[in-house]
């Protein structure tokens, strides 16, 4: 779910980042900027629905919603725990956006910084890696990856004579009689996810985009605009679809516009132009961008 989708400055049309991925029945916030909140009763999100929330950096249109979100999931008694994710050397900006008022605390808010790239979290659903990106202010990229499963075959099962209950036997168990499971099934490789946000092109963004199902991926400027971009630590529409090339990604999702471009058209004009052939969004607000499915 996209709750948001400006840049440094929001427009009538476009509020401050925000974006919610749910994944198997857990729901992970990405950059909660400015008014996120209400964007999040638009779409339908309640604080019940997050799990984690993932900061990429602490500027304001990233992360100036942390405390609202948190007071909402406080003053609505989630039943859950909540993780925090964001850069450990932003751990003052955190505590000040935590604590920006008064408010009764009633929900386990686990503090759980990214200091270095690597595994955040590991859950029976997913592993969240944290990738050093480059900005002129510390920031993290998000990786979600999906524990690889087994599909099984049935022309191949029907040649060995399993069925019915013992399709599940040799499922859990590995083996049933002279049958492996690998000789009726195959890997089913896990979906996987990225969130990359305020960078120039660096070893991270492709690290972080290899091989993913979904990409969001800011592209801030245009083509044209690609030298501004690099002083300012970002990338242009070209560059993401380069990106998403190189790494086989399969649905690219462009955001965190810039105001200085009218027609968000020529975001995905310039991403085919640089020769992305894929699912192709160019996210707006309180859009619904569903994971493609398994191949």
């Amino acid at each position: 779910m996209v709750l948001g989708t400006a840049s440094q400055v929001p427009t009538r049309h476009r509020n401050h980042n925000g974006y919610v991925l749910l994944w198997d029945g857990q729901g992970i916030m990405f950059d909660p900027g400015e008014g996120t909140q209400r964007q999040m009763l638009r779409a339908g999100v309640a604080a019940h629905d997050l799990h984690r929330i993932c900061v990429t950096h602490f500027h304001g249109d990233h992360s100036l919603g942390l405390s609202g979100v948190i007071q909402r999931i406080n003053l609505d008694r989630v039943p859950h725990p909540v993780t925090a994710h964001y850069p450990a050397s932003g751990q003052h900006f955190f505590d000040r956006l935590r604590y920006a008022t008064a408010y009764r605390e009633t929900v386990s808010l686990t503090e759980a910084p990214a200091a270095a790239d690597g595994p955040l979290a590991t859950t029976p659903s997913y592993t969240l890696d944290a990738i050093r990106l480059s900005h002129p202010v510390e920031s993290f990229g998000y990786r979600v990856t999906e524990p690889d499963g087994r599909r099984m075959l049935p022309r191949l099962l029907a040649e060995h004579g399993v069925k019915g209950p013992d399709i599940g036997r040799i499922q859990k168990e590995g083996r049933l009689g002279g049958v492996t499971l690998d000789e009726v099934s195959e890997v089913r490789r896990g979906q996987r996810f990225a969130f990359v946000m305020d960078t120039r092109l660096c070893d991270g963004v492709h690290a972080l985009a290899e091989g993913c199902d979904m990409l969001v991926i800011e592209s801030t400027f245009l083509d044209e605009d690609e030298r501004l971009a690099t002083d300012h630590g970002h990338l242009t529409a070209g560059q993401a679809a380069r990106v998403a090339i190189d790494a086989g990604v399969r649905h690219l999702v462009l955001t965190h516009f810039s105001q200085r471009y009218p027609d968000p058209d020529v975001y995905e004009q310039q991403a085919r132009a640089a020769g992305f052939e894929g699912e192709l969004t160019v996210a707006r607000d309180l859009l619904r961008v569903p994971l493609p499915k398994r191949t």
